[in-house]
């Protein structure tokens, strides 16, 4: 075969080295793609910049729980609904002398009062009781009826007042309504017992007493303007004399005064007197 010219020659080797140039580049470009080779240096922090790790989210901080929240947690309260649904038809157990308190007798319980319509205390205060128990239960307290229904008698006035200290509770509020037998007198107001007969019964009973009074006005009701500041002072009540702990009793309106029947008569007017006591409750015991 005869030996190729010169510029053949020359044409051959620009073709290998072409091709040889192509392997290198595709080499280069798999090399610098794959990162250093194994056992290779890396890369130092001089060589760029490099990306920043994207911040980790912090978690949303945790709410706090307010310390309003349950503003009654750890206040043991008795409520006491005045009289009961069955003591007209026990005429010698409610009637029956029980001790005073202060050394004296009186009967077990009463009867109470009514609206014109027919509408009694008993069923009023139970409502109501019952009522003002949701909303301080909701508030963290715990709460002991010293009745559990309103058809059964009694009990009597000397069992209502020993209840907190049976029960260990902190207060006592003791929920009726008046029954003046003029029509035009009107208004809420509360009783302590006095003289006191011990530590509780002296400034502790008032200072409850003017919480809930407070309270009432705030809930738009009308004091009573038979005693001053509303407030009465009686030493023959055995509910307020025998208890041991702050008691009040709380007369929420007069059942014969023909607007204010209107209003424990209807279910709006006994929430609205059941949040007032509540309401009373918990500054009360925010001042403790």
């Amino acid at each position: 075969m005869p030996e190729p010219t010169r510029p053949a020659r020359a044409v051959r080797m620009l073709r290998v080295l072409g091709v040889v140039l192509l392997l290198a580049v595709a080499v280069g470009g798999l090399l610098l793609g794959s990162g250093p080779l194994p056992g290779g240096p890396s890369a130092s922090p001089s060589e760029g910049p490099t990306a920043e790790p994207a911040p980790t989210a912090a978690p949303p901080p945790s709410t706090p729980a307010s310390p309003d929240a349950e503003p009654l947690q750890g206040v043991h309260v008795v409520l006491d609904p005045g009289h009961n649904g069955g003591n007209g038809e026990a005429t010698a157990e409610v009637n029956a002398l029980v001790g005073d308190g202060r050394g004296g007798r009186k009967a077990c319980n009463t009867v109470g009062t009514s609206t014109s319509g027919g509408y009694t205390e008993h069923a009023f205060t139970w409502d109501v009781a019952r009522r003002t128990r949701e909303l301080l239960e909701a508030d963290g307290a715990e709460v002991t009826l010293t009745r559990q229904d309103d058809e059964s008698v009694g009990p009597c006035v000397d069992v209502r007042g020993s209840t907190p200290g049976d029960v260990d509770a902190d207060v006592l509020v003791s929920i009726h309504a008046n029954g003046s037998e003029n029509t035009k007198a009107k208004g809420y107001f509360a009783i302590v017992s006095a003289p006191p007969l011990n530590d509780a019964q002296g400034e502790p009973s008032r200072d409850l007493a003017a919480h809930l009074l407070a309270a009432l006005a705030d809930g738009g009701f009308t004091p009573s303007g038979s005693y001053p500041e509303a407030l009465s002072e009686r030493a023959d009540l055995g509910t307020l004399n025998w208890a041991e702990r702050p008691a009040v009793i709380l007369e929420l309106a007069e059942m014969r005064n023909a607007e204010e029947a209107a209003l424990v008569e209807s279910e709006e007017g006994r929430q609205r007197y059941a949040e007032a006591i509540a309401a009373g409750l918990r500054t009360w015991a925010a001042a403790r």
